[in-house]
């Protein structure tokens, strides 16, 4: 038995979501616990754990997650955002299906956390 994520739930329409962008391979949606003014996340509708989950034929797709995340930055016509992919729990992954954050409109402080 496999527990179902929230992003399998939103995926599914089980859980509703402010989406952004949506295709055969991915959705995007506003983060509910946004940690900037923009913050959205890029998922694949394909059920990878974690980054380190992914393999050669995830390539294309990982790909594409970004360009997605790309494009909504553009049509919000951001000029600067952060990208961000947790892995595992240690680095702050709290839901276990991959996902992309891209953040923007405040200054992004370096070394992060």
């Amino acid at each position: 038995m496999t527990n179902t994520t929230i992003f399998q739930k939103i995926i599914q329409g089980e859980i509703p979501c402010e989406k952004l962008y949506e295709d055969k391979l991915c959705i995007a949606f506003n983060d509910i616990s946004a940690q900037a003014p923009i913050h959205y996340l890029v998922i694949p509708k394909k059920p990878i754990p974690s980054l380190r989950d992914c393999t050669e034929i995830d390539k294309n797709l990982l790909g594409h997650l970004i360009l997605v995340g790309q494009k909504i930055a553009e049509d919000k016509k951001l000029s600067n955002w952060r990208t961000v992919i947790n892995t595992g729990a240690e680095s702050g992954q709290t839901v276990f299906h991959l996902h992309i954050h891209f953040l923007s409109g405040r200054a992004m402080l370096w070394p992060p956390g």
